[in-house]
């Protein structure tokens, strides 16, 4: 088993619900279990066109599963969902799962890569996984939250998960 660590954001229509609807089956997927899950987080939107504001939350994760197949678990969530194929790059979205960190592995592939390659940048990714584990570390053993203060992003503590 592996320990990984997701992040989920929506924002379009009942964000919150989408997000713990995310959670639930990531949970209820084969070879997964949910250890972990920060609080609900309201954050702004960073890129993209003009759009209403995100839900986010980080869960972490016990897996079996390899990270090419716990991708292809998340996108099948995400499509269950309603997520929906848009060309739109960062536009608004029903809900997205990233594989921010999966053990302390290191992929580059054109769809896979791991960590995120965004997340020291990203306020709204930062602030939930550091809830869950203050102390967490990226595989080159730097702490996540040394990146903190100069992510981009306003985020704002929502409600428990």
């Amino acid at each position: 088993m592996r320990i990984s660590y997701i992040g989920i954001g929506s924002n379009v229509g009942d964000r919150a619900g989408f997000c713990r609807s995310a959670v639930s089956a990531l949970d209820a997927a084969a070879g997964v279990s949910v250890l972990a899950t920060s609080s609900l987080y309201a954050t702004a939107p960073l890129g993209g066109p003009p759009q209403r504001s995100f839900v986010n939350v980080a869960a972490r994760i016990d897996t079996a599963l390899e990270p090419r197949a716990l991708l292809e678990t998340c996108q099948r969530i995400e499509q269950r969902l309603g997520r929906e194929p848009s060309d739109i790059r960062w536009g608004p979205r029903v809900v997205d799962l990233d594989i921010l960190l999966y053990d302390n592995e290191k992929i580059s592939e054109p769809d896979l890569e791991i960590p995120h390659p965004r997340l020291r940048e990203r306020r709204f990714a930062l602030v939930p996984l550091l809830e869950i584990d203050p102390g967490l570390t990226d595989p080159w053993e730097t702490p996540l939250a040394d990146s903190l203060d100069e992510a981009e992003g306003d985020v704002e503590l929502l409600e428990p998960f």
